[in-house]
């Protein structure tokens, strides 16, 4: 209860600290809102009279302790474009990123793991230097290169898949998935071959330890070693780095997203900053800041599970 009480007063201090930052940057980068709404044809009178009504004349300290309490209500104000609550952008836009996260990770699940225990356990091996070779392919490709690539020979060559757009899965549930599998794959591959370049090592290190020779001496079949003993102890790094991928892709993928035309939160925060629409920059930063320490708690929280030597304070057992 302590380190959750501790947690979540970091969370608060670092939120704080994250505020303080995007708010000053924002009002620090050129461009007039009010000469945004109303065009560069607008008279003196009229972007000063602007200017007071959307509080742009009060003095920064003033200015910032406002929006503070809107975000604390919920309220993030509204975009200088369409007068839009970025509330509602935010919440339209994030189970697009959300939707393109859980898809990304999934697929670097299902590639990474397998590679990664057939990469350890056959060590020297073929299928080990195969592996290693995915690995740094997929760390090494640009997302832009994998992501055009993946257009050219499915969508444009083999005609298997549409090349971009978004559906929500609400109105048509296999139309989003096929939109979603190419951003997806280009996400997920370069995921799973750093996940799977930590689990063999993690891996490997484990295999070495006591306990594995002392199953394996007890008759354990390798399958029940790997899998039972040796797989569940190497997962700790494997999680942290699954944790900080995550956090990263909510925070949204911001060239895959331009590649395959998804309107999810990286490219809101792209439009947003082109169009100095700070409302909604704000915002969308204030999101992805809570998002990365949120899975950052959870990952955390899912360490005791897999390893309960680890107490939530720090120590162990």
């Amino acid at each position: 209860m302590k380190f959750i009480l501790r947690r979540v007063g970091l969370m608060g201090a670092i939120l704080f600290l994250v505020s303080v930052i995007i708010f000053s940057l924002v009002n620090v980068l050129p461009g007039d809102p009010a000469t945004l709404i109303l065009g560069q044809e607008a008279t003196p009178e009229a972007l000063e009279s602007l200017r007071e009504e959307m509080g742009l004349n009060q003095p920064l300290i003033i200015q910032y302790f406002e929006w503070v309490t809107g975000v604390l209500q919920g309220d993030f104000g509204h975009s200088i474009r369409d007068n839009t609550p970025v509330t509602t952008i935010l919440v339209q836009k994030i189970p697009v990123t959300l939707q393109l996260t859980i898809m990304s990770f999934f697929i670097a699940i299902m590639i990474a793991v397998p590679v990664g225990i057939i990469s350890a356990t056959r060590k020297g091996t073929l299928w080990d230097y195969s592996s290693t070779l995915f690995a740094l392919s997929g760390v090494s490709i640009p997302p832009f290169f994998l992501g055009i690539l993946l257009i050219f020979v499915f969508a444009v060559t083999l005609g298997w898949l549409p090349p971009s757009g978004y559906v929500p899965l609400s109105e048509d549930f296999t139309r989003s998935l096929m939109l979603m599998i190419l951003p997806a794959i280009t996400i997920g591959i370069r995921l799973s071959a750093e996940l799977t370049r930590m689990l063999r090592s993690s891996l490997l290190e484990v295999l070495q330890a006591d306990f594995i020779r002392t199953g394996y001496a007890k008759g354990l079949l390798e399958r029940g070693v790997v899998f039972g003993h040796a797989f569940r102890n190497a997962l700790i790094p494997v999680i942290t780095v699954s944790g900080l991928q995550m956090a990263t892709f909510l925070g949204g993928a911001v060239i895959t997203e331009t590649i395959f035309a998804v309107p999810g939160i990286g490219q809101l925060v792209v439009t947003s900053i082109l169009t100095r629409d700070f409302p909604v920059v704000q915002g969308a930063v204030m999101f992805m800041a809570f998002a990365v320490i949120l899975i950052n708690f959870m990952v955390d929280i899912l360490y005791t599970v897999l390893d309960p030597r680890i107490k939530l304070a720090g120590g162990t057992k």
